[in-house]
């Protein structure tokens, strides 16, 4: 029995470390030579992680060592893991007054890059805080969260308490929803709904909650929609608004910057109509008292959004 994986299911991670620098050096010698131990020990090492892996890790030609696709895969985890544990020593190491603290933040895909920003902007005052975003969908975005890969997610969706039971839904306030176009569109009666009939939309695509809400009232209406695009990306969204061939319905932080300058000619408000946004967690309470600051102050700044 190989004694280096007594346990079949737990990594060595002594022998990945051992794979790692042979990878790196592509040569068995080197990377005996930078570890300080001998050749046979390095490869007998290897030979045993290629057998619990149940692959070959290199293609071996000669005295030339090439990666195979089992090899790449395993580099890629390897990197991965040691120069995430190389930052976790550097880390701890640091005096407190030198130490970084890094907030993983993510972001679902159609979020307003105006809310992420307004968000993230109070963060950017504190030198010592390391800003982190990702984009991406809402399950993946859950699943890094639920592997403490992501500290928060920004969300204008809830996670459904069946769905996901350890993942908590932090209400961050709803801001109205405006029909808004980038010129005044003179055969719109400002009356609603009446005022769309035969108007070209843009509108966010089916999966948004605001968009299911929105084409209820109109069915509720007897208003059949013209709808000329249906996106995903607020950013687009925004720019289908200036483009003045149509009314696009979007939140109010997603026009906000353009409403100030004064690029928005038409807005209609959608009575009853707002979008919700969330911070999720893997906590029902915030921990880190800087961090349940922000959020109290993001909470405030919708409010005042919403207000005026």
């Amino acid at each position: 029995m190989n004694t280096a994986f007594e346990h079949p299911e737990e990594l060595n991670y002594h022998h990945l470390k051992h794979f790692w620098m042979i990878a790196r050096h592509r040569s068995v010698t080197r990377a005996a030579a930078k570890l300080n131990i001998s050749q046979s020990t390095l490869s007998e090492h290897l030979a045993e992680l290629e057998e619990w892996l149940g692959e070959s890790l290199f293609d071996r030609r000669g005295r030339s060592l090439q990666l195979t696709d089992a090899g790449r895969i395993a580099l890629e985890h390897a990197e991965t893991i040691f120069t995430t544990g190389h930052d976790l020593v550097a880390r701890f190491r640091q005096s407190d007054q030198k130490r970084q603290r890094v907030l993983r933040i993510g972001a679902v895909g159609p979020l307003s890059k105006n809310l992420q920003f307004d968000f993230i902007q109070p963060l950017l005052a504190d030198t010592r805080t390391k800003v982190v975003v990702v984009a991406g969908g809402l399950n993946d975005l859950t699943r890094q969260l639920q592997d403490h890969r992501l500290d928060l997610v920004l969300s204008n969706i809830p996670v459904r308490a069946d769905q996901e039971e350890d993942v908590f839904n932090h209400p961050l306030g709803e801001v109205p929803v405006f029909l808004v176009g980038g010129k005044k569109l003179e055969s719109v009666r400002p009356t609603f709904p009446e005022a769309l009939q035969n108007v070209p939309l843009f509108l966010p695509s089916r999966q948004s909650d605001v968009r299911a809400d929105f084409d209820l009232i109109l069915a509720n209406a007897g208003i059949e929609p013209f709808v000329h695009a249906e996106v995903d990306d607020m950013a687009l969204l925004r720019l289908l608004a200036l483009s003045g061939e149509g009314l696009a319905l979007v939140s109010k932080i997603v026009v906000e910057r353009e409403l100030q300058s004064s690029k928005i000619k038409f807005m209609l408000r959608v009575p009853g109509l707002a979008e919700k946004y969330y911070a999720l967690t893997v906590r029902k309470r915030f921990q880190n008292a800087w961090l349940a600051e922000i959020v109290e102050a993001f909470r405030a700044r919708l409010k005042e959004l919403a207000a005026n």
